[in-house]
Formats: C-alpha cells, structure tokens, sequence
C-alpha cells in the first residue's frame, strides 16, 4: 500500500490565523504554479483527487491541510508566480508563505516541486532562502521528468543538485513523473522518515 494512502482532507487556510494549531508532524510540499505539486500530491497518495488538479496554474489559492492519521500532516501551499494573480492577492501569499515557511513550528519539512524542463526560477530560490536557515531538510522533486530524454533528465538532476549544495544544503534531489509513476518509492522513503519517526509506526510499502 502507498505510504500515504489513507491521506484525508482536513482543513483549508486563507490566513495564519485560519491554521491548525501547531501540534504534530507537518511536511509542506510547495512549488511554482502548474510545476506538478497537486499531481505530485495526488500520486504519492494513490488518489486521483486529493489535490486539486487543473490544467489552469494558480488555482492551489489555500493552504490545504491533509491527515495521515496521528497528529501528522501533509500541506499543499499555493502555487507562486502566476502572473495572472492580482497584485493584491500575490502581496497578501508572499507575507503568508514566508511567515509559515520561517516561523511553523510544527513544520519538519519542505518538498520543493520543480518543473524539471524550468527548474530554479527565482522564486524558487525565495522559498530556500524563506526555509532553509531554519536547518530542516528539502527534498526537491523534479516533476515531468518523463517530458525529457532520460539523458536530458540526469544532466537537470545533477545540475540542479550542484546548486543546492552550494547555495542551501541539507537538500536531497529526484527525478518525478506523475504520468509514469515514476520516484514514487524514493520520495516515499524520504519523506516517510519525516513523519514517522519510529520505525514501527511506518506503514506497510508494497512495491
């Protein structure tokens, strides 16, 4: 069984006040809009509709809270630099987001979702600069890698990993692809040691 399969929604947030109080385990997946986060979301949940998909960027407009059982809890943020946004509504996720990327005390995690074909955009590197000097761990999903050439993919992967590892740290990295199910088990294995903790606790993985 997935990891996270028995994932469930459990609330959404518009302001910091709107959130759930700290308590627990977070792991808060975040990406530029129409990068794959939902897809992303959805496939590591086994669910074709955990997360809300669309083919028009910058719909993710809540913070979306989402149980695994135990006081642990996966977070979609909304998507950032879609250009269509209002001004006022951009202004407004930019104090949000980096209040909650710096400040979540029960936030263990980050997964940074990156289009693999338009990695790094400079927001991208916001959210890092926002998370990582706090000292807790990212974990970057290169999604739609199946969109380039096998060697085209490893050349983004190691390129991307060279600026991590020089600009942040404590960062690990992967190919993704939703349409192929493929990284499913490496970002499981990651992230599952974010949430559960004692090894008895973690589900059972049927490969």
């Amino acid at each position: 069984m997935p990891l996270f399969q028995n994932a469930e929604f459990y609330i959404s947030a518009h302001n910091l006040r709107d959130l759930p109080p700290p308590s627990g385990i977070e792991v808060a997946f975040a990406g530029r809009s129409n990068a794959g986060k939902s897809s992303a979301l959805n496939t590591l949940a086994n669910h074709n509709r955990l997360a809300y998909v669309s083919k028009q960027p910058g719909r993710t407009q809540l913070i979306n809270f989402f149980s695994l059982g135990g006081n642990r809890y996966l977070v979609d943020l909304p998507g950032y630099g879609y250009a269509k946004v209002p001004e006022a509504l951009r202004k407004h996720w930019q104090m949000t987001l980096s209040s909650y990327l710096s400040h979540r005390t029960t936030l263990t995690a980050l997964v940074l979702v990156m289009d693999c074909r338009h990695p790094f955009t400079p927001l991208d590197r916001q959210m890092l600069d926002w998370f990582c000097p706090s000292g807790r761990p990212v974990h970057v999903l290169l999604t739609k890698s199946d969109k380039l050439s096998r060697n085209a993919a490893n050349q983004t992967l190691l390129a991307v990993r060279k600026q991590l590892n020089e600009g942040w740290g404590n960062c690990t990295i992967q190919l993704f692809s939703s349409l192929k199910k493929q990284g499913v088990e490496e970002a499981e294995a990651i992230i599952g040691k974010w949430l559960f903790t004692d090894e008895d606790q973690i589900p059972d993985v049927v490969a």
